[in-house]
């Protein structure tokens, strides 16, 4: 069973298999592929999951956990309400960027992945929701339900992650992201 503290090599593993896995999906590999590639023994991957499938549920939660602290710095670092909203959307644009099309498609397809992705969407969704409540609530947006807005973007979040976006519009994930936030803005400006 994986541990909760991970040594720096568990970490460095665990980062190059995520930039395997965004770089090419995962549904095809195995685990003797995948020891191949990252240059280490099945003992050594054992160490981060227990199975492949833990593996790359792992490898998943590892990569929208450093997104989310990344994209929450970005924030921090803003203050106008207007442009928090536009930060937050377009720093989950550029962390989505490097996930393949083939990376996205095989989480929509492995239930554990998906779940996790879910769950950021959600996550995602309510921050929204709490930086429109914040821009109301300080003036620099007009009176408008942040809940709903937060819905509206919950519902195209979800239709960006399972491709349906980019299948109607051929934006890519990031670029539909960065659309969304000039959406969003522009609906609740004054």
């Amino acid at each position: 069973m994986p541990s909760t503290r991970r040594t720096a090599r568990q970490t460095d593993l665990l980062e190059r298999l995520v930039a395997l896995l965004a770089a090419e999906g995962f549904a095809s590999f195995t685990l003797d592929e995948l020891t191949e590639r990252l240059r280490c023994s099945k003992t050594t991957l054992y160490q981060l999951a227990g199975s492949k499938q833990e593996l790359v549920r792992e490898a998943v939660k590892h990569y929208f956990r450093e997104a989310a602290g990344a994209i929450e710095k970005q924030v921090a670092d803003t203050s106008a309400p207007a442009d928090r909203v536009v930060v937050y959307l377009n720093a989950v644009a550029e962390r989505l960027r490097p996930l393949s099309r083939r990376f996205l498609d095989d989480m929509a397809q492995f239930e554990p992945a998906r779940e996790v992705y879910e769950a950021n969407t959600r996550l995602a969704a309510a921050r929204i929701r709490q930086l429109i409540a914040n821009g109301v609530a300080a003036g620099a947006f007009r009176d408008v339900h942040a809940a709903f807005v937060g819905e509206v973007v919950a519902a195209t979040m979800q239709e960006i992650q399972r491709g349906e976006v980019a299948a109607r519009t051929g934006l890519s994930d990031a670029e539909a992201y960065a659309e969304l936030a000039s959406l969003i803005v522009h609906a609740v400006s004054p």
